[in-house]
């Protein structure tokens, strides 16, 4: 008797998703699958707007990263108005790097602590009362403070910078349209102000020292857990080093080797199709010369470790030396050191935010530039879930007329699904009974990837779970369901 397995939806993730797991007559695994049941149209419904509209109109696919979406469309649309990344003036770079990092900071705070630390905290089989934000609160008020304080330090940058902690703006067409005041950049740097720059480092190195105490108290799980090879892409700049705002794209393979090579931005659609599939709105991005089956990449912090050679600030390149060494491989593909490797990126933005709050050129400078359009613009850049890919083609009269987006979770879409398999395979009894612990440690394979399902905010604690189990006559024969 064939039977299925469905999880619906995944909880303490951006967005909606299900899980549906296949067993054969004799209660074992035969198939899984991790659909993404919203379709957004995006691209569809941007065709006809005028190019500076983009930037504003786009970032609203998501709540919890709208910063990621204003700077990949600015990037694309400065291009349309002739001015590529690095013709910007120092000024705007700057400061488009500093609303860059405060966004990545404040993201990466918000998935370690809200979403994967009950998983950490309480083990991946404690009682669902505990797997929430409210018990990590109640049980470890200190680190609860922290999380919520350093969550609201990238806010406050963003709404220096942008207006609004969401869905502000920055960014127009060939530059910034406002630079920092004295008042606004001395509030980050105030040793006074518990909320500041010099804190959110000393905090973030504190988190990460926890973490390495977890990983050796837990190696053999952490190695083990929906672990699968594969390759991994990202950014990084001219010497190699990681870089989240622009840069070369580069991949490896799950040994190590290079099998894209540090290739410009504006080439991608020469090295990357899209696949589709029958059971998801989701596309499955991959390397042409690899091909289908096997030139899939995860994106994301534990990729952006792999296939950078430093991180271009001292505290976060000590943490990637020590991160290596204490896993023994060039290249880690390790679900579960996804949480530490994200740690490792929140201290490298927070060091980089302190270097521009100290730099002078926030404060005064040119602010736009203009070159000679263009029909066509790219804009890449490292999200805090990994790639993120924003493409538009305008007509004569400045119009949109084609939209191309690869956003970050898209690329993490067979890696998701490969961790969905491992669980499956490794968890699931044979004889198909449904446990509250099996569930959720599907649901962790998937939450270290920090999804963004549909690009939108998630109602935390508002959403149920129900698992249905059918037999071979399509019958409902046991049902679980988790508030």
């Amino acid at each position: 008797m064939s039977r299925k397995i469905t999880i619906d939806p995944i909880t303490r993730v951006e967005g909606h998703g299900r899980v549906t797991i296949h067993l054969d007559d004799y209660g074992q695994v035969k198939d899984s699958f991790f659909h993404i049941v919203e379709f957004r149209g995006f691209e569809r419904f941007i065709q006809g707007h005028p190019y500076w509209e983009a930037p504003v109109f786009v970032q609203r696919l998501c709540g919890i990263c709208p910063v990621s979406h204003h700077l990949a469309a600015a990037k694309a649309i400065d291009q349309i108005v002739g001015i590529d990344p690095k013709d910007l003036s120092l000024t705007a770079q700057k400061l488009r790097r500093l609303l860059h990092y405060g966004q990545v900071f404040q993201s990466h705070a918000l998935h370690f602590f809200y979403l994967a630390s009950p998983d950490l905290l309480f083990g991946l089989d404690a009682p669902v009362e505990k797997r929430n934000i409210v018990a990590v609160a109640a049980e470890h008020r200190d680190l609860a403070i922290k999380g919520i304080t350093m969550r609201r330090f990238g806010q406050e940058i963003i709404k220096t910078l942008a207006g609004k902690r969401i869905h502000g703006i920055l960014a127009v067409p060939g530059g910034v349209h406002k630079t920092l005041s004295e008042a606004e950049r001395d509030y980050f740097l105030d040793g006074n102000n518990i909320e500041n720059i010099d804190t959110m480092i000393e905090w973030t190195k504190e988190v990460i020292n926890f973490m390495k105490g977890y990983h050796e108290k837990n190696r053999k799980l952490l190695d083990e857990f929906a672990y699968f090879p594969s390759g991994h892409l990202g950014m990084v700049n001219d010497t190699g080093d990681l870089d989240l705002y622009d840069g070369k794209l580069r991949a490896k393979d799950f040994e190590g080797n290079i099998i894209l090579n540090d290739i410009s931005t504006d080439a991608y659609q020469e090295y990357f199709s899209e696949a589709v599939a029958n059971w998801s709105y989701m596309k499955f991005p991959y390397l042409k010369n690899i091909g289908r089956e096997k030139g899939w990449n995860r994106v994301g912090p534990i990729a952006r470790l792999n296939i950078c050679d430093r991180i271009p600030t001292p505290l976060a390149e000590k943490e990637r030396q020590f991160y290596f060494d204490f896993c023994g491989n060039k290249t880690n593909n390790s679900t579960m050191y996804s949480h530490w490797a994200r740690l490792i990126e929140m201290l490298h933005c927070a060091e980089e935010m302190k270097m521009l709050l100290n730099d002078p050129d926030l404060l005064s400078g040119e602010l736009v530039r203009q070159g000679k359009p263009r029909n066509k613009g790219i804009g890449i850049i490292e999200a805090p879930r990994g790639t993120l890919t924003h493409h538009y083609e305008v007509d004569d009269k400045g119009m949109i007329t084609r939209c191309n987006l690869i956003v970050s979770t898209t690329h993490n879409n067979d890696a998701m699904n490969e961790a969905v398999k491992w669980v499956a395979q490794h968890v699931i009894s044979r004889q198909g009974n449904i446990t509250d612990g099996m569930l959720n440690q599907v649901e962790v394979a998937i939450r270290a990837y920090d999804p963004c399902l549909s690009c939108a905010t998630q109602a935390i604690g508002q959403m149920s779970l129900r698992v249905e189990l059918y037999n071979s006559k399509a019958e409902l024969i046991d049902t679980r369901t988790k508030n």
